[in-house]
């Protein structure tokens, strides 16, 4: 068991907290970098998660390259699971592949994470991940397969079938208080494991040099979109993966798609467009520039897109874009952040997020929060209305952050969040999960401000009645 808790610290500083031995998590606790006019800074903290033996070193499970966070009632009530998965892939470099699920609880209000289960994709890594209820769609190479999860009441089982097991758990704790119960949801219980079932897998790239590069799927888990260095979309049934559809959206490779409610599809490939469809008929294509900064001699592309809620407006809906410089240039040029309107695919509004290449966009639960991640291991948050920054690490990994992913704001997520806004995951190939906390913001109430007023008001008419004798 590990906390990631945030000290308040600004100032730039690391520091290491070893847990228990034969599994452990590594915290590290990073500053951020001098906060802008209007910007929160709180601490990172660091969760690499690896083995040791009673004497030796930790080792590594490897590269981490998606992360997903659970913390709804569709799988257990209780349940508060921070999903990593990565690996080395098929090369002998002894970088274990593998899915990782890890239990969030507060404990003496600090986050802490201890590790349920690691399950082992063998030669194949997971590079992408998509999260639908109890079921997982990972990319692994051209391949996507179907994971199924589920929590499990601990039953006696001898030394031998544990020690024959192919799948790794850690030992439970002892000595912990289980959590009270809230809001009618059931207490996590001590003896908890967590299993994963194979379910179906299918090829879904075709290209010379094959991979699926995203996943999605769609708003009621019956269908997932994939696409890859082929430049085809593809859909698939869920779980059965049967295929529905197939279409070219892009001249080269997809780089990132995102599915609406209403099962328009949005793609952004490396042949510089961003395109909407429905099913296979194009519906539009966008132009970010229409309403923003013109660069004639530096191509841009989209990098990330994710769609969004309106705040406090239950059919509302945003599309969020990422753009970039197409080549590396010795100067490089800003990138950019676009809002759009999610039914007219208008660009409400563009924001420089800086000169740093942008590797990954995610969107909070509500729509409120932006996450960003960068080539150069930098983190940030934004306000998605006004796409302000608040919050910012530089460098928090030290090299391309691969995902990042929000704490969700339903189920477990507030009792999680504690005294905290909202939490952002980040993961990098250093083979650490970082946490961001961002403190809650402190608002004056209404009735407050209103006798403010009243009090100046009044404190003004004395002050004229006292220069000015007779003023009333």
């Amino acid at each position: 068991m590990v906390s990631l808790s945030s000290q308040g610290d600004r100032e730039r500083n690391s520091g290491a907290v070893v847990a228990s031995l034969r599994r452990r998590l590594v915290l590290t606790r990073i500053g951020g970098s001098a906060p802008a006019r209007g910007e929160r800074v709180t601490c990172a903290c660091v969760l690499r998660v690896g083995e040791t033996g009673l004497d030796g070193p930790a080792q590594s499970y490897g590269s981490l390259r998606v992360v997903k966070v659970l913390a709804s009632q569709q799988v257990d009530p209780s349940a508060g699971l921070l999903i990593a998965a990565g690996g080395g892939g098929a090369a002998k470099t002894g970088i274990k592949n593998g899915v990782h699920f890890l239990q969030l609880e507060q404990i003496n209000g600090r986050l802490s994470a201890s590790l349920l289960h690691s399950h082992d994709t063998e030669t194949r890594a997971t590079m992408n991940l998509a999260l639908a209820g109890n079921i997982l769609a990972a990319g692994q190479d051209a391949h996507c397969q179907l994971l199924r999860f589920q929590t499990l009441q601990q039953k006696g089982k001898n030394k031998a079938e544990k020690a024959g097991s192919k799948e790794q758990r850690p030992r439970q704790r002892k000595g912990a208080a289980p959590a009270e119960k809230k809001s009618g949801a059931e207490t996590y219980q001590e003896g908890v494991e967590l299993s994963v079932e194979n379910l179906q897998a299918v090829q879904t790239d075709f290209s010379p040099d094959p991979l699926q590069k995203v996943v999605c799927f769609n708003h009621d888990s019956t269908l997932l979109a994939t696409g890859g260095t082929d430049g085809y979309v593809r859909v698939w049934k869920v779980p059965s993966l049967e295929k529905v559809l197939e279409f070219k959206a892009h001249e080269g490779e997809i780089e990132d798609l995102a599915v609406g409610p209403e099962g328009k599809l949005v793609t952004v490939g490396w042949d510089l467009k961003a395109s909407v469809w429905q099913k296979d008929q194009l519906v539009t294509q966008l132009h970010w520039q229409e309403n923003g900064p013109t660069f004639s001699h530096t191509p841009y592309r989209y990098q990330a897109c994710r769609f969004g809620q309106v705040p406090d407006q239950p059919a509302g809906l945003r599309l969020f874009t990422v753009q970039i410089p197409h080549k590396r240039l010795r100067q490089p040029p800003p990138c950019y952040l676009t809002a759009w309107d999610g039914s007219t695919f208008l660009p409400l509004r563009t924001r420089s997020c800086g000169h740093e290449v942008i590797s990954c966009l995610s969107v909070s639960e509500s729509g409120t929060f932006l996450g960003l991640g960068t080539v150069t291991g930098s983190v940030a948050i934004y306000i998605a209305f006004s796409l302000q920054r608040l919050y910012y690490v530089k460098e928090a990994h030290g090299i391309v952050v691969t995902d990042v992913a929000f704490l969700p704001e339903k189920g477990r997520g507030p009792e999680l969040l504690g005294s905290h806004e909202t939490a952002l995951f980040s993961v990098a190939v250093d083979s650490r999960c970082q946490l961001h906390l961002l403190p809650s913001r402190r608002s004056v109430p209404v009735w407050l401000l209103l006798l403010l007023c009243v009090g100046l008001i009044v404190m003004t008419i004395l002050l004229l009645q006292s220069a000015f004798p007779g003023f009333l």
